[in-house]
Formats: structure tokens, C-alpha cells, sequence
């Protein structure tokens, strides 16, 4: 799913940010596939995911609590869960293929950390995409670390001025930082934002300012 691929960042920071997104196949295996990906997700959360949405229907926040986005996980459904560590993902994703739920798995992240994830679960990498950056008129972008954050939201919905007020009401001690990175995850609508990661850019923002 191209709108995992564009996240802005460094090794460093990049390294335990993963995406796993979870979907049937559209007229192949679609019909009653609702339940199962539900059933994905509460594996994701109960492995420790940091996050989880449906891009389909929107994040807990789209949907008035996250019990509630996640029963109304649909047939069609494509569902997301953030991770912040690759013990957690990999527990996950060896839960997901004991439980053969007959759907595409796709986790995005650093290609090695991936890879490395695969093998820990006996499975081959199957198919890779890759970001191409970014052309035109790249000048008029917002600073590298303004876009590590926004690009966590590959649609594009979290903007550069909700995080500037973000960060100006930390910097002034009206937010913590984890209201903050909550804030921020709000308008993703599938949920693929890493709060946790968040936390830690914008702290470090805040130190250097």
C-alpha cells in the first residue's frame, strides 16, 4: 500500500516504526472476510501495537472508541496497525499466520528490519515497493523534521500548522506530549500514524528549540 512507503526520517528514528496493513483480495476472497481482519487487529493490539484503523471507515477517533471501530470492521476492509517494536511485530505476525486468515499481509518499514522480521516467522519476502522521494518544486516542503511527523499520515491529513500548534503548546507546558501525539493521530483517517514515534520527534524538537 503506496501511502505506508513516504515516511520521512533518519535509521535511527526509522527503526522501529512498522505498518502492518491487512486486506482480502477485491472478488476473490472478500465475503466474510470482515470477521477475520476484526480478529487481525485485536491480535495486533493484544501484541502491542501502538495504533490500529480501518481505511475504510476511519480511526477510533472517526468511530467514537476503538472497540467500536473494530467491530465495524467490514467485508472489503482495509485495516492498519502501528508498531514501535520488532519483538511485538514479529509475535504478531506469527499469531496472524498460525491463525491462516486467508489475507494479504503488508508491512512496511526499513527494508532490512523487515526482511529480518520475515525470516524470524519463516516466510519469504514476497513482493517490494519503494518510495521514490519526492520531485517538482521540493523547496517549497516544510523543513525534514516538520515532515517526519506529517508523513506518518501518508493521506496527508495531519498539516504542518496543526503541528506547529501542537508543538507551540508543548514548548509552552499546556500539552504533555503524549495529549500531543494523540492530537495528532486524531485526522489520520487509517490510523498508520506512530504516536510513540511522535512523541519522541516532537520532544526533540522542543529540546532543540
Amino acid at each position: 500500500m503506496t501511502h505506508t512507503l513516504h515516511r520521512v526520517g533518519s535509521n535511527e528514528n526509522l527503526r522501529e516504526d512498522f505498518v502492518v496493513l491487512a486486506m482480502p483480495s477485491k472478488d476473490i476472497n472478500h465475503e466474510g472476510s470482515g470477521p477475520k481482519l476484526q480478529e487481525i487487529i485485536r491480535i495486533c493490539l493484544k501484541e502491542g501495537a501502538v495504533k490500529a484503523g480501518d481505511a475504510r471507515l476511519g480511526n477510533e477517533y472517526h468511530q467514537g472508541g476503538l472497540e467500536t471501530m473494530i467491530r465495524n470492521i467490514e467485508d472489503r476492509a482495509v485495516v492498519t496497525a502501528v508498531f514501535n517494536d520488532r519483538v511485538k511485530l514479529v509475535n504478531a505476525l506469527k499469531a496472524i499466520k498460525a491463525g491462516d486468515f486467508g489475507m494479504s499481509i503488508v508491512v512496511s518499514g526499513l527494508f532490512d528490519r523487515v526482511k529480518d522480521c520475515c525470516h524470524a516467522i519463516g516466510q519469504k519476502v514476497h513482493t517490494v515497493n519503494t518510495s521514490l522521494g519526492r520531485w517538482g518544486a521540493t523547496h517549497k516542503l516544510p523543513p525534514t523534521e516538520m515532515m517526519e511527523i506529517q508523513s506518518m499520515c501518508g493521506h496527508g491529513m495531519v498539516s504542518v500548522d496543526l503541528i506547529l500548534d501542537t508543538l507551540e503548546q508543548v514548548k509552552r507546558g499546556a500539552m504533555p506530549l503524549a495529549e500531543a501525539s494523540e492530537r495528532l493521530f486524531r485526522p489520520c483517517q487509517c490510523g498508520i500514524f506512530n504516536t510513540d514515534r511522535a512523541q519522541k520527534l516532537i520532544e526533540a524538537m522542543v529540546e532543540k528549540a
